[in-house]
Order: structure tokens, then sequence, then C-alpha cells
């Protein structure tokens, strides 16, 4: 009997080590097939669909859509609108993160709120906003008029309504990566003998420079592609107060299927660039956090 109890023991050890057969769950793949089809049904075929239509008579009307006077002056006027608005976020960005990060003060978690208000106020009551203070009958619409300032279905109020649109994107980037990065540093160097201007370029802006450039783009995006605050404030005005956005719009409301679809391809070809920028610089703060 003696003999044979470590057989019955090395029998008992090999069933136990034998692991039941796991069944591979459906889920994860059921999950994965609905939300590519909804991608598809949402995004993709969209998409698609309007490069179809844009190339449906050849390369060469397509061109020629792009070529016309109208859709010129709206690309160059939506140009204009991020070339000016971006500038300004930036600077107003970097200000209200580093107010916010580096001070605490009452009335903190308010200013907060306000940075983030273009984000849950709709695009057109945003518009009407500025056109209640700007407009005609509105706050300062008499002193405007009296000095032949006109806002409203003009350039100005276009330009007031794509900056304030994207105005939280570059404060939003930016304030956690100055979180993130800390004190230290840059009183480091204020102890070495750097002024506040010195320690601001030397020091805090090469830390932040990939969370800048991540909100620079991310403004540049919403301020090409706006429509519902420019569209108010504007009039959509052909050849006058009418952007790129407005122009898609126009053109397809004229029957004007093959301009408007072209112009709808270049505003998704700016989209596309933005997701690889957007990507680059993930990718690269990945990177840093890493080293």
């Amino acid at each position: 009997m003696t003999v044979n109890e470590p057989s019955l023991h090395s029998s008992k050890s090999e069933k136990s080590t034998i692991k039941p057969k796991q069944t591979k769950s459906w889920v994860p793949t059921l999950l994965i097939a609905i939300a590519i089809a909804y991608l598809a049904l949402v995004q993709y075929i969209p998409a698609i669909n309007v490069f179809v239509q844009a190339f449906a008579k050849g390369v060469g009307p397509f061109f020629a859509n792009l070529a016309k006077p109208a859709f010129l002056h709206a690309a160059w006027l939506t140009l204009l609108l991020a070339l000016i608005s971006v500038p300004i976020n930036a600077v107003f960005g970097l200000c209200a993160a580093w107010a916010i990060a580096r001070h605490n003060f009452p009335g903190k978690a308010v200013v907060l709120s306000i940075i983030d208000l273009p984000f849950s106020i709709s695009p057109v009551v945003a518009g009407l906003m500025i056109v209640l203070l700007y407009g005609r009958n509105g706050w300062f619409g008499p002193w405007l008029q009296a000095n032949d300032i006109q806002i409203i279905f003009a350039f100005p109020g276009m330009v007031l309504a794509t900056a304030f649109v994207s105005m939280p994107f570059v404060a939003r980037e930016v304030i956690p990566v100055l979180e993130e990065f800390g004190k230290d540093q840059e009183e480091a160097a204020r102890t070495l003998g750097a002024n506040e201007w010195q320690t601001f370029w030397r020091v805090t802006l090469p830390s932040i420079r990939w969370g800048l450039l991540y909100g620079l783009i991310l403004t540049n995006a919403r301020a090409m592609g706006e429509f519902g605050a420019v569209s108010v404030v504007s009039g959509n005005i052909a050849d006058k107060t009418q952007s790129l956005p407005l122009f898609v719009e126009d053109a397809y409301k004229q029957y004007e299927t093959e301009a408007a679809f072209s112009a709808a391809v270049l505003l998704a070809l700016l989209a596309v660039v933005t997701l690889v920028l957007k990507e680059i610089l993930e990718r690269k703060t990945r990177i840093k956090d890493v080293e």
C-alpha cells in the first residue's frame, strides 16, 4: 500500500494542474461590430460620399469649382479669420493657463467655468449674444453707429464670433501641462538670476510646447470650420461676409452641388490634416512622458 501512495499523489497533482478550457466570449466582438457599424453610418459613409460627389464628373470640374471667385473669396476670408483668431486665443490661453495653474485666487472655479462656456453654449446662441451687444439695437449699437463702426454683418463681427467659439482650446490644453510640470524648475531659474520673461521663454515654454501646439491645432480647426456663430453675425453675404462653411451651405441651396461638395472636400482635408497632426503630437507627448 505504501508503494502505491506516490503514484496516487502524482495522479492527483496532474489532475489538479489541468485547467478547464476557457470559452471565448462573443461580447467584445459584438461591441466592436456595433461601434464600427455606428461609425460607418455616422462618419465614414457620409465622408466618402462627399469625395464621390465632388469627383463625380472628374478632376477637371473639381478644380474649376475651386477657381471660382466666390469660392476663392470665401477661402481667403476663412484663412483671415484663422490668422487673426488663433494668435489672439494663443495669447489669451497662455495668460489664462499661467494665472490658473500658478496662482490660487477667489473665483478660480468661476474663471474656469467661463473659459469652458463656448463648449456648452450653442454657437447660434453665441452669435446672438454678439448681435445683442454690437448690433444696431444692442448695448453698444448707438455708440458704434455714431462713430460709423460696423461690427455686425461685417468682418469684425465674424472675428469676434470665431474667437469666442475657439477660445478654450489653448487654455484647456496648457493648464494640465503646467500643473504637471510644477514650479521647481521655474523657481530654480529665478534663484539663478533669470527674470520672469527669461524664465518663461527658456524654462516654461519648452516644457509646454507640445500642449500649446496641440491647442493651436484644435483652435485653428475650430476657427476654420465654424458655421453657427459666424452665420448669425455675418449675414452670409456672398463675396463679402461668406466664409467657407457658409459657402458650402449657400452653394447647396442654390443647387450648385458640385461647388458645395468641392468646398466640403477642402474642409474635410483640413480635418484629416488636423487629425494627423494631433496624432503626431500625442505620440511625441507620450514619448516625452516615458523619457
